[in-house]
């Protein structure tokens, strides 16, 4: 007997299920569709389990398949079915969820919430790309018939028996014609990779080519023939729902090749697997983090029961884990009506904070369990590590006991090694830990070096986040100091208020001051004439620790920052008054001399900053040029 009716629409939800608006992205269609039909599979699944089916479960496998002659999209499974009268429950009452009545009855038989279905409200997705759409469906309930219905996409539908033998659900979507790209091929390929890659029942979308082995040649070798099979498109059991015990390493490392083909292995990764308070599975991989970490977010995809929802993660995952790789499933991330976006709630906050204590636990495991392979792979973590220390406070506490600092010739000490290390040498007049560093150990070598006949050591900041790092680093630890060895003279980087005497008078420094302030030329320059080792340079350029720090924030923010010795910009230069090539401009007898000596001292202390270029490096070289061949 034919039906005619209307479908029923709540007031109160009619905004969400409106068609059009419904869904952020057309694509969502096929996995809300194909979704359904796992929730199908799953349920019949439990009732076999539950001994209430009397008949074998057979071939589950949800079959997809696209008509371009007759513009059709369909989705068969071999799930729980409906009849008439659950289509028009299920269908027509867009309000009620069928998975509802369904735990409540089985509730006391296995765990309900693996059992929830999506009856409902994602089938209206399919109207989004369809001109009208049939329903071909028979229930495992023998005695129930099987239904057709179909609906063009308004309130009105019809219901009607179907001639359909086997148990379970096909929906036929006839495709309007502005959405006739997902009738091709690739598109729906694409769509059911994106979305369906882990679903937990096989899923069947075309065939494929394979190689077959079909006799033998006269040598005695296996021929192979190509035949075509069934393209099973997902990985029903992916290795976050196993248990740990029962993985290997290559177990992960192949799971991350099959997440990103062409990437490098990972450093470790960490398995999650938590059911209170909350349900949270999944596998988070450390990469071979570049020096830019711009480039290398949103590679964690998260998933509600194995279905994708996205890969826009910042409200489950903190800020500086976004670096990191993998894969988190939880039911319990609250989603809007279309499972495309998350919403606030605070079991989002409780897994966000569970994340950060799990990846604080597995690094001081790391580091207690294998020191030389923690300090090998510093490396490749240490940007994510200081990228949480400034972000987070509680990971701040967590981990600073275990990062890192790195010398110059390569040691790797804690900040509570260092300070020892350095506590006899690198102390300043008030106490604090003087520890220098350097951003570019070619650039900066001839500063190293001084500071390594001083029996000082520099460790290495070089990463992109380093200046950020540093401001934080000197709030954080007591009594200690941050400056880069080129910042100043080392008398002045560490102070230890110990005078040194100068040979020359204070004529003589008044003299120099004239002859260098004649040559720079730069009324932002500081110029001073110091008493320092004759071992030391006779002349040294610098820029403020301060200044340097706002230049490197400015480059990691995207600002403009200033060319070091641009107009207006602060240098200072040193005039070392206990060097015999400084005396040598004071004995000089012409003004022209002089002021040649200054040139060249001058140039070489700008060359040592690779400050030198253009017709001052030319000057430079045919002045030196010159000097050498008199």
């Amino acid at each position: 007997m034919k039906e005619k009716g209307n479908i029923s629409i709540n007031t109160e939800n009619i905004f969400p299920i409106i068609k059009k608006f419904l869904y952020s992205d057309h694509d969502i269609f096929l996995r809300e569709l194909v979704s359904n039909a796992v929730d199908a599979t799953q349920k019949i699944k439990s009732l076999s389990q539950m001994g209430e089916l009397k008949e074998e479960l057979g071939d589950l496998t949800i079959e997809i398949s696209v008509n371009k002659k007759k513009k059709t999209i369909s989705i068969l499974d071999k799930g729980i079915g409906m009849s008439a009268d659950e289509i028009k429950k299920y269908i027509n009452q867009i309000a009620f969820s069928g998975a509802t009545e369904f735990v409540e009855k089985y509730k006391e038989k296995g765990d309900a919430q693996q059992i929830i279905g999506h009856f409902g409200l994602g089938f209206y997705s399919a109207f989004m790309v369809s001109s009208y759409v049939e329903i071909k469906s028979k229930s495992y309930i023998n005695k129930n018939k099987s239904a057709y219905w179909r609906c063009d996409g308004n309130t009105e539908f019809e219901i009607k028996e179907s001639n359909k033998k086997e148990r379970g659900t096909e929906i036929i979507l006839h495709i309007n014609n502005d959405s006739k790209e997902f009738l091709e091929d690739t598109k729906i390929n694409e769509i059911l990779t994106k979305y369906c890659k882990f679903l937990p029942v096989e899923i069947k979308f075309g065939k494929k080519d394979e190689s077959k082995e079909d006799g033998k040649d006269k040598d005695g070798n296996p021929k192979y023939k190509t035949v075509k099979v069934d393209n099973i498109i997902n990985n029903p059991t992916p290795i976050w729902n196993k248990s740990p015990k029962d993985l290997k390493d290559e177990d992960y490392k192949k799971f991350y090749k099959e997440l990103y083909p062409f990437s490098e292995e990972p450093l470790f990764w960490i398995h999650l697997n938590v059911d209170y308070p909350f349900n949270l599975t999944g596998i988070l991989y450390f990469p071979k983090i570049k020096n830019d970490f711009e480039v290398q977010k949103n590679k964690i995809q998260l998933y509600s029961r194995q279905v994708f929802i996205t890969d826009e993660v910042k409200d489950v995952v903190p800020e500086f884990l976004m670096l990191l790789h993998g894969i988190i499933d939880s039911p319990d991330i609250p989603l809007n009506v279309s499972r495309s976006y998350l919403q606030a709630d605070g079991n989002v906050k409780k897994i966000n904070t569970y994340i950060t204590k799990k990846v604080a636990d597995k690094l001081n495991e790391l580091f207690k369990e294998n020191r030389e392979e923690f300090e090998n792979k510093w490396k490749d973590i240490n940007l994510f590590v200081k990228y949480g220390m400034i972000s987070e406070e509680k990971f701040y506490d967590k981990v600073q006991s275990l990062a890192l600092l790195e010398s110059v010739d390569g040691k790797m000490r804690t900040f509570d090694e260092y300070k020892k290390f350095i506590d006899k040498t690198q102390k300043d007049k008030d106490k604090n830990h003087v520890i220098l560093y350097t951003s570019d150990i070619n650039k900066q070598d001839s500063f190293i070096q001084d500071a390594k006949n001083r029996n000082y050591d520099v460790v290495v900041f070089n990463n992109v986040i380093d200046s950020h790092y540093i401001n934080h680093l000197e709030q954080k630890l007591e009594k200690t100091k941050i400056k880069r060895v080129d910042a100043d003279i080392l008398d002045k980087l560490i102070d230890k208020d110990e005078k040194k005497e100068t040979v020359i008078t204070e004529e003589n420094q008044k003299e120099l001051k004239e002859v260098f302030e004649k040559i720079i030329d730069n009324k932002s320059t500081v110029l001073t004439v110091d008493a320092l080792s004759p071992n030391d340079n006779p002349v040294t350029i610098t820029l403020p620790e301060f200044f340097r720090r706002m230049q490197d924030m400015a480059k990691t923010s995207g600002g403009n920052p200033m060319m070091m010795g641009g107009p207006g910009e602060m240098i200072s230069v040193s005039i070392n008054g206990n060097h015999k090539a400084i005396d040598k401009i004071l004995k000089a007898k012409t003004t022209k001399t002089k002021n040649k000596i200054a040139s060249q001292l001058y140039d070489l202390a700008l060359l040592s900053q690779n400050m030198l270029s253009g017709s001052e490096l030319t000057s430079f070289v045919k002045r030196s040029l010159d000097i050498l061949s008199k």
